[in-house]
């Protein structure tokens, strides 16, 4: 495999709200360790991992200063500043890594902080993917057919499951390409997407490639995820 330079852009600017709790979900401390610092640890413990960006807010960079301390998160080179929403801090984290990274070569997996069970296949997988198709979006595929629906509680068609894939994160693309669409996305008064892979399904920038994820690598969102998450932690360990 090419070699190259590779970083974790971690998004944790998020305020739990779906979790109705006073601490976001990202910095709670599930079984003595915070999430946060779980999802860091995974990036630090893979090889080809070079450094660790985080994008929080304000009032939580210290606290993960801490955390990435604690667990001797040495890979960590920066914390931005997170912005209104998802997009948004992805934007701040991807235009931070343009004005400090001279490689423009470099791969960026921009992946959730609440995704803390992220394996080491992963990463791997997301880059070489990246590296030998140009990018990579981790997904997995669908085993259920969906509803489509407009109020939550009613739907008069659905999508059947064969061709559907559910997106996780990361999402990996050079730091020259990730700057580009965040550019692109100004000069089209894109302030809003999704997520990453979408706002490059909008500016036309495919095919895009698939990096298998895994059922582990789910997302906590309510309250009932943190039973799954500490379930899982255990075996993990």
């Amino acid at each position: 495999m090419k070699q190259s330079h590779n970083i974790a852009l971690i998004l944790a600017g998020g305020t739990g709200e779906r979790m109705h709790a006073v601490v976001p979900k990202q910095f709670m401390e599930i079984d003595g360790e915070s999430v946060i610092l779980h999802t860091m640890k995974a990036f630090q413990q893979h090889p080809l991992i070079h450094e660790i960006y985080l994008v929080t807010t304000p009032e939580w960079e210290g606290f993960a200063r801490k955390e990435a301390e604690r667990g001797g998160i040495d890979k960590l080179c920066g914390i931005v500043r997170a912005g209104e929403s998802s997009f948004a801090s992805a934007r701040n984290g991807i235009e931070h890594l343009a004005e400090t990274i001279t490689d423009d070569d470099a791969i960026v997996l921009v992946h959730d902080a609440v995704r803390p069970l992220i394996t080491q296949d992963i990463i791997s997988r997301n880059i070489a993917v990246c590296l030998t198709r140009g990018n990579a979006i981790t997904a997995l595929p669908s085993y259920e057919a969906y509803l489509v629906t407009k109020n939550g509680s009613t739907s008069d068609r659905f999508l059947p499951r064969e061709g559907l894939m559910r997106a996780q994160t990361p999402h990996t693309f050079p730091l020259a390409t990730l700057h580009q669409m965040i550019q692109l996305a100004r000069e089209h008064s894109i302030n809003e997407s999704q997520s990453i892979f979408t706002l490059a399904g909008e500016l036309g920038i495919t095919p895009l490639h698939i990096a298998q994820g895994d059922l582990r690598n789910f997302k906590i969102t309510e309250q009932s995820d943190i039973l799954i998450y500490r379930a899982l932690k255990t075996m993990e360990e």
